[in-house]
């Protein structure tokens, strides 16, 4: 199987950045994911010297950055302050190619099942924007899976007929969220996808669910990782760890539980 190289959300080690950075480096990691939207680390906080000084940190722990996190909390369903979003989403873009990652993941809300009502086109819009700045750049706004089935979601990215808004695949989220088959879900999506995310959990009922250690939930990660071998997929499984009470050794157990599936 081919090598993926694993990454780490490095605020699921709940500890500060450096400390982050050593641990990720200590469980063999190849590379992390950084929030950007706020805080020390928002494009708005950061010059050219200290994005170098940032950079050169994570290149000092044998890491590098698979993405950033650029999910403001609010979605692209408001016409009132999608302009204000747009224009932070697009400083996190230029912060993540200082970074040398081509990648921001992102919510953009729930994609509605009609095509036809005003919060799709007012999504589209936005998306649009989005994607002629990433294009504009070389780079991927990668909508994060989970409000919706993989497959409504792909009718909504083919009518930006753009790869400037692809797709973070979060297995987990669909699983817990809406039910959806994470590995049909890599088929359905294959030509969006840029990055993915490493995390498991199960649906519980209507509205409720509960994230997992890796393999003890409902992804079936062997075949779901075989998938993404199938349809071409290169990138990094990045893991997240967002519950529990012992982070790194949830963290640790899911690399671990990674390697093994890759090296068969």
């Amino acid at each position: 199987m081919y090598q993926f190289p694993i990454g780490v959300i490095i605020e699921s080690f709940r500890v500060p950045t450096a400390e982050a950075l050593a641990k990720a480096e200590a469980i063999g990691a190849n590379g992390i994911q950084m929030y950007a939207t706020n805080g020390d680390h928002a494009p708005e906080n950061l010059n050219c010297a200290q994005r170098k000084e940032l950079l050169n940190l994570v290149k000092a722990h044998n890491l590098k950055f698979s993405a950033l996190c650029g999910d403001l909390g609010r979605g692209f369903t408001n016409p009132e302050i999608n302009p204000q979003l747009i224009e932070k989403s697009k400083r996190i873009i230029d912060l993540a190619k200082d970074l040398e990652t081509n990648i921001v993941t992102t919510h953009i809300g729930k994609v509605p099942a009609d095509v036809n009502c005003d919060t799709y086109k007012i999504m589209q819009d936005a998306c649009h924007q989005l994607a002629e700045y990433a294009d504009s750049v070389e780079a991927h706004f990668a909508v994060e899976t989970g409000p919706e089935p993989a497959v409504l979601l792909k009718t909504f990215l083919d009518s930006l007929e753009s790869k400037g808004v692809s797709v973070n695949l979060d297995p987990a989220n669909l699983a817990m969220c809406v039910c959806d088959d994470p590995v049909a879900a890599v088929h359905t999506l294959k030509d969006y996808i840029v990055h993915t995310h490493a995390k498991d959990g199960v649906n519980l009922g209507v509205d409720s669910y509960e994230e997992l250690p890796l393999g003890t939930g409902a992804v079936p990660f062997p075949k779901y990782i075989a998938a993404l071998e199938e349809v071409g997929y290169r990138g990094f499984l990045t893991i997240e760890r967002e519950a529990g009470e012992t982070p790194e050794k949830d963290i640790k157990i899911a690399y671990d539980y990674l390697k093994s599936i890759i090296n068969g």
